[in-house]
């Protein structure tokens, strides 16, 4: 028996013969007419010598027990510990448009594989396991897919202020381990994995990736068997479940296929997080110009500093206040008071209500931080409720703080009260909702547990958006942003860091959820000063925001921060349901970028000049994803960043050029000599 489900440009095909089906195509879309039949026959391998006499299938959960040589995609267990090693048979299929469920059974065991196509191309694969009894899942995979027998795979390493690096590795014998045992997807290995083909690059070349969604940490499988083939498995890390249950199910696994290079898989989950996995409250609402405060005040809140700051943020072009933490108990430093969300009434007698009454007096909307997964020693609610928390009793605190056993309905309940009671006291609009430390213990029913939180306080609140953010991008994945609508990048508001982890991220994120903001002079995690323009048009890539003290802004600052915010709220429209293409540049100092309207009417470059280039003059530099015989209007827009060493006659200081596209994808366009941390803005449109 075969089967296939089609997403746009993908497809899985899969057969079985008896057993627990297998994956017999991942890649490009077949043909109508393929024949599957004939296609699983064409999966046939020989046998040899120091073999068995018989392949082991790579299924979508291979299993233990039956002589498969590699990762077996469960592990279980009864109840009391003794091993299970049940022998699958397949049941049946339930197949309806664009939905399939391939079923397996035995001893009492029902283990099903789902597959669903999402018409951005996207599909959507998820494992489930029934039992008769309670049963123990020590490792339940997602289902199962192989991977291709060349290229490399990329995945995504990061650390606190420097997230999102891309690690290419070559495919070995043996496995590429990563697990996040952290509680969290984590800045170290969060879930992404790109099997890039040979060859591949941004804007050319076959690719295929995979992102589980899901926010409590993950382990991830890449395997090279002895006999060559190749799988990959993503779930939950080893003993997360930590109860017998009679069902469990993995996160989804979300997987995409490009035959236009890494762009295409960018272009795919970009879609599919911005117009499926994100529910906007306002979905046609402009995504607002933020204001935050942390990095221009820290917890020293007054009344007075704080109006004046806004009034200032107003004036540049700041559409929403978000007031960060410090704000409640008596929060005068990070030592004390997470979990009591009640106001600080020495620092504010009259409530919030004063400072709100400013903020939108000057135009304004108003947020507010919350780190309610978390607690202090040091509050009213441990000293309350010390069984509330999750581990051990003396375990190690991280930032002078624990977590909250978000598996305890009650622990859920008194957060759920304590965070809607002030969102219904205030006009609150947005919720920047921290995590800063990372867990005790790996258990899924914490992730569950908040989820659930988040999902009643959307319910209650519907207007309310809210941002994820854990020491900056410690929690981004679709299994979180299902939940929220806005992620905070990293903490570092260094331009020079973010041009290179917003290009990366770009791959998997869209600008529309993307939190960027302009920082300070005088950058508060790596020391550095940059210009103004550069900070200023480095946020504007993504959902600009500014988060420094405005009242040190010099008048050219000022000037230059309230010109780049205008342009930032003129296009970002069309921006932000847009496409971000990362450029093949050959200048490996340059870091650039086309946002292609979903039209294909216009475009915009951000060409950042990172470091001093090697050759003298600026390489020309290729675009992509035009129209190779449309005509284009290509205009420089920031001529005046050009330093005293630019003295030739480049076209693009002077004026708009008139090329086509297949001119701009293929020779290119030449910029001007840049000075380091410099970045070029050039708009097209297509006449």
């Amino acid at each position: 028996m075969q089967w296939r489900i089609d997403a746009g440009d993908q497809t899985v095909a899969l057969a079985t013969s008896g057993g627990i089906p297998e994956v017999i195509w991942w890649g490009p879309r077949l043909p109508e007419t393929e024949d599957l039949a004939q296609l699983a026959a064409a999966q046939s391998n020989d046998l040899t010598g120091g073999m068995l006499d018989r392949l082991p299938a790579l299924s979508l959960s291979p299993e233990p027990g039956r002589a498969f040589q590699g990762q077996p995609g469960h592990l279980l267990a009864e109840a009391d510990g003794t091993p299970l090693n049940p022998a699958f048979s397949f049941d049946r299929a339930e197949v309806t448009p664009g939905r399939l469920t391939l079923i397996s059974r035995a001893d009492g065991l029902t283990l099903s594989h789902h597959l669903a196509a999402e018409a951005n191309g996207t599909i959507r694969l998820k494992t489930t396991l029934d039992a008769d009894r309670k049963v123990r899942v020590h490792w339940l995979a997602a289902p199962v897919l192989p991977a291709p027998q060349s290229g490399d795979m990329i995945d995504v390493h990061g650390k606190w202020i420097g997230e999102f690096h891309l690690i290419r590795t070559p495919w070995t014998p043996g496995i590429r381990l990563r697990e996040a045992r952290t509680g969290r997807s984590g800045h170290e290995h969060p879930p992404y994995l790109i099997l890039a083909g040979d060859g591949c690059t941004n804007t050319q070349g076959q690719a295929l990736a995979l992102h589980y969604a899901w926010s409590g940490g993950h382990r991830m499988v890449a395997e090279e068997l002895p006999d060559g083939r190749r799988q990959v498995q993503f779930g939950a890390p080893i003993g997360a479940e930590t109860t017998p249950a009679t069902r469990f199910e993995t996160a989804e696994l979300l997987a995409v296929c490009s035959t236009t290079g890494l762009n295409g898989i960018g272009a795919a989950f970009q879609t599919d997080i911005r117009d499926r996995v994100v529910q906007w409250p306002e979905p046609a609402r402009p995504r607002p110009v933020h204001y935050n405060c942390w990095e221009a005040v820290y917890f020293d809140h007054k009344l007075e500093t704080l109006a004046e700051i806004a009034t200032r943020a107003a004036a540049l072009g700041a559409e929403r206040f978000v007031l960060d933490d410090g704000w409640f108990g008596k929060r005068d430093d990070d030592t004390t008071s997470l979990g009591d969300w009640t106001i600080d009434r020495a620092k504010w007698p009259d409530g919030l209500h004063p400072l709100i009454a400013h903020i939108h007096s000057v135009g304004m909307t108003f947020g507010l931080w919350f780190e309610p997964e978390m607690v202090n020693p040091d509050s009213d609610l441990y000293r309350a409720h010390p069984d509330w928390m999750l581990g051990p009793a003396d375990q190690t605190t991280g930032r002078f703080q624990m977590v909250l056993n978000l598996a305890l309905p009650e622990v859920r309940e008194n957060l759920f009260q304590q965070v809607s009671a002030i969102l219904t006291e205030y006009p609150i609009d947005y919720v920047k909702w921290d995590h800063n430390r990372l867990l005790p213990v790996v258990d899924t029913a914490q992730t569950h547990g908040i989820y659930d939180l988040l999902s009643r306080l959307r319910a209650a609140h519907p207007s309310v958006e809210i941002e994820t953010c854990a020491s900056g991008g410690g929690r981004i994945d679709a299994g979180i942003l299902a939940h929220t609508h806005r992620v905070w990048l990293s903490d570092s508001n260094d331009a020079l860091e973010r041009l290179r982890m917003q290009h990366d991220a770009a791959l998997f994120l869209p600008a529309a959820v993307t939190g960027s903001h302009v920082g300070p002079r005088h950058c508060h995690t790596s020391g550095r000063v940059l210009p103004m323009a550069f900070r200023a048009w480095v946020a504007a890539q993504r959902h600009m925001g500014f988060e420094m003290d405005l009242r040190e802004l010099t008048e050219d600052e000022a000037l230059t921060l309230a010109r780049i915010t205008r342009w930032w709220k003129d296009n970002r429209g069309w921006m932000l349901s847009g496409t971000i293409l990362r450029l093949d540049a050959d200048d490996p100092a340059v870091t650039t970028e086309l946002q292609l309207a979903a039209d294909g009417s216009r475009f915009v470059v951000f060409a950042g000049q990172a470091e001093t280039s090697r050759q003298i003059l600026p390489r020309p530099l290729r675009l992509t994803g035009l129209d190779p015989e449309a005509r284009y209007s290509v205009t420089l827009i920031n001529p005046e960043d050009a330093p005293r060493q630019s003295r030739g006659p480049n076209t693009l200081k002077a004026g708009p050029l008139t090329l086509t596209g297949r001119a701009l994808m293929t020779r290119g366009i030449l910029l001007p000599v840049v000075w380091p941390a410099t970045m070029w803005v050039v708009e097209g449109r297509k006449l």
